[in-house]
């Protein structure tokens, strides 16, 4: 393999993170770390809130409805009503038994409260601590980010991790996705001779085409591009008579 001609240019390209990049990771951290903080929202409060909701109804059922058909089988309704109603509990209305329906609509709960068991109350807090790591890790990842820069120079280029590659030594370079998602991939040697990929990022690290320009000048090596897609028949067949 020939080895690629060297760029002309001495000027000195940096590219340094987009903004667009910072905005994309900090919504990302941000929504994150909402997520973690509902999910423990729920298990702190959420959830018990609405086993007392669902014990509430249980109780409704298993213990009000209980005494008041007992009192209705004895012909102590009105007693069963005043004795009930000293102790704040619903009686009914226009003689009717009472009803759970609106008994929650009353309390703005909902008619089938669900609930929840102590491993879904937990499972709350595993999710909201892991949702709140990961918010963490992308805000780190967003701090280690602020200085770091894609650098080309007369003779070699420099990637973000600070691996310093020669044009010379770029062999192949893959340039499929750069349409789509502004990446390029370039292959090289290093000095014990071992093949690396380094990624040239347009998105992340602004004017990095500029750089991508600058390996492909003079390159000799394998370029792969994606292939365009062929016409469709009705544009290239001609109509007929």
């Amino acid at each position: 393999m020939e080895a690629a001609a060297l760029p002309t240019s001495e000027e000195v390209i940096v590219c340094r993170v987009t903004r667009w990049y910072f905005r994309r990771m900090g919504i990302l951290a941000g929504m994150l770390f909402l997520m973690g903080m509902y999910f423990l929202y729920d298990g702190k409060y959420g959830y018990p809130a609405a086993n007392k909701v669902a014990e509430e109804k249980e109780w409704f059922e298993q213990v009000l409805l209980k005494s008041y058909d007992e009192a209705k089988a004895a012909g102590a309704e009105e007693a069963w009503a005043a004795g009930a109603a000293a102790k704040g509990w619903p009686t009914g209305k226009n003689g009717e038994p009472p009803r759970w329906i609106s008994h929650a609509a009353a309390k703005g709960w909902p008619e089938k409260p669900h609930k929840y068991t102590d491993r879904e109350i937990a499972e709350q807090f595993w999710w909201g601590g892991g949702t709140l790591c990961a918010a963490l890790a992308v805000a780190v990842v967003l701090l280690l980010n602020r200085k770091k820069t894609l650098r080309a120079e007369t003779e070699h280029w420099t990637t973000p991790e600070g691996v310093t590659v020669r044009y010379a030594d770029v062999f192949r370079v893959d340039k499929r996705p750069w349409d789509q998602k502004g990446l390029a991939y370039a292959w090289h040697k290093d000095a014990a001779g071992r093949e690396k990929r380094a990624v040239i990022d347009d998105l992340k690290y602004q004017g990095a085409a500029r750089v991508l320009d600058r390996i492909l000048a003079g390159f000799k090596g394998e370029l792969i591009e994606k292939i365009p897609d062929p016409p469709d028949d009705a544009e290239t067949t001609p109509p007929q008579a």
